[in-house]
């Protein structure tokens, strides 16, 4: 999606221009495909419209299940799982994205399985726990090199291994 802009470093979330994100999600509003439904999701949850998002998404999943295909359902489950990351819900996102990433990669779908890691990372540094974040960025970082991502798009993965060093060694220091 064009609408980020950055990520936070201390965070590692996406960073949009919220005027933008706003006025985008009032244009698709309507719109009930799955692609518009998981576009919707993923607006309302970098609006912080976390309960909107979460409802919006429970249906995102089930649409995919009826009339999507699996690497749909995957999707879905994924952006549904960083809903749960948003509400501080990190044991059951790092579960949903652990089974999205191992399925992925084991139906051979590098680009979702790379996707569930990346998302299986930020869970994980949000919650603190920084072996598993940093594992996670380098399996998406293999992922996404295997898959010949270019290196403007690997960049904010290495920029992610790089804040789990940084987190890692601050709480190294005593102090």
């Amino acid at each position: 999606m064009g609408y980020i802009k950055g990520y936070d470093s201390e965070t590692l979330r996406e960073q949009v221009d919220q005027i933008e994100c706003a006025q985008r999600l009032i244009e698709i509003e309507e719109q009930r495909s799955l692609p518009a439904l998981l576009e919707r999701v993923w607006l309302l949850k970098v609006l912080g419209q976390l309960d909107e998002a979460l409802a919006l998404s429970d249906e995102s999943v089930r649409v995919a299940r009826m009339a999507g295909t699996r690497k749909d359902v995957l999707r879905s489950r994924v952006l549904h799982a960083t809903i749960l990351q948003y509400r501080r819900a990190h044991a059951a996102a790092e579960q949903e994205l652990a089974t999205c990433a191992t399925e992925a990669e084991g139906q051979g779908w590098v680009g979702i399985a790379a996707f569930a890691h990346q998302h299986q990372g930020r869970n994980a540094f949000e919650a603190g726990d920084f072996e598993l974040a940093k594992e996670s960025f380098k399996q998406a970082l293999f992922l996404r090199r295997e898959a010949g991502a270019s290196d403007a798009e690997l960049e904010g993965i290495l920029l992610s291994i790089e804040a789990v060093e940084r987190r890692r060694s601050a709480q190294l220091i005593p102090g």
